[in-house]
């Protein structure tokens, strides 16, 4: 039987419905604004510095100047192979953590276990960090990054609560057949956590995609900086690296602001792309990351 909705609730859902759209439009307009601005010519957009909802005097120039630019194009393959070797770095590290840490019958694995806990609450700061670094001969290189964030600690913790989920008899049968630790991980576990496995990639993935700040203190070379690290430059010295990818200085008075948002929406559509395939399994592999089962 329907219940009918009371005054109250009539006036609780159009103030929860004009509250979400709220937030909606104070969060989707910050993106939707840079990417019509992109779109806009620079002297309207001057002139227009109000709200902007479509862009004004259609231009794709300022794209064209921005993948003109020899850095950005650079930054871009710097950022693709730091995600692509990091990701099954970062995956198989973390799955072979996560398995140590659920398996019962490890020796020392309490012990062991406090000590990758540990580096969750304590760091040995920045400086004996780029000694490391340093000492390895890895300044002014790329794996430098990548293997600096090899392995997330709390992406190990919800590969362990997932895979604490599994049945013990699983692990058992695998070993009275035969199985050892490295089958039994490639062929039994990853498969059935690969929901939680989809949710570590996006985790890892749009923290590489955005990272910038050991970049900026391990790498000297413009020509190794990730896709980050070339748009924070363009966004805080403009002037001097569009100039430069401009040609001159006409056309670079022409696209001067609206390269910025240019470069901006280029270093965001990927993510927005790839984030909606793995949307389906977000949901479901965090919460059987986070509930033991």
């Amino acid at each position: 039987m329907k219940i009918k909705p009371t005054k109250g609730d009539r006036v609780f859902d159009i103030c929860n419905v004009i509250l979400m759209l709220i937030i909606v439009f104070v969060t989707a307009y910050p993106v939707w604004y840079v990417f019509v601005a992109s779109f806009t010519e620079n002297t309207v957009l001057l002139q227009s510095p109000g709200m902007l909802l479509w862009p004004r005097g259609f231009t794709t120039g300022a794209y064209e100047m921005a993948f003109r630019h020899p850095l950005l194009m650079r930054g871009y393959r710097n950022t693709l192979f730091l995600v692509g070797v990091s990701l099954p770095i970062n995956i198989t590290l973390t799955l072979f953590c996560g398995y140590f840490m659920a398996s019962r019958g490890m020796m020392f694995r309490k012990i062991i276990i406090i000590f990758i806990m540990a580096t969750m609450w304590f760091s040995a700061g920045m400086i004996p960090i780029f000694l490391n670094i340093q000492s390895l001969g890895l300044l002014n290189s790329l794996w430098s990054i990548i293997l600096l964030n090899a392995m997330s600690v709390f992406n190990a913790l919800i590969c362990k609560t997932a895979i604490e989920g599994l049945p013990p008899s699983l692990n058992e049968s695998a070993y009275i057949d035969g199985a050892n630790d490295l089958v039994i991980v490639f062929r039994i576990v990853l498969p059935l956590i690969m929901p939680t496995i989809a949710v570590l990639i996006l985790f890892y993935g749009v923290s590489h995609w955005n990272a910038w700040f050991w970049a900026t203190v391990f790498i000297r070379d413009h020509n190794l900086f990730p896709l980050q690290n070339l748009l924070r430059a363009i966004l805080i010295e403009a002037q001097g690296l569009l100039q430069q990818a401009a040609g001159d200085e006409d056309r670079f008075n022409v696209y001067a602001e609206t390269v910025q948002f240019a470069a901006i929406v280029i270093t965001i559509v990927p993510i927005l792309a790839i984030y909606p395939f793995l949307q389906r399994f977000f949901v479901k592999g965090v919460l059987i990351g986070a509930v033991k089962g």
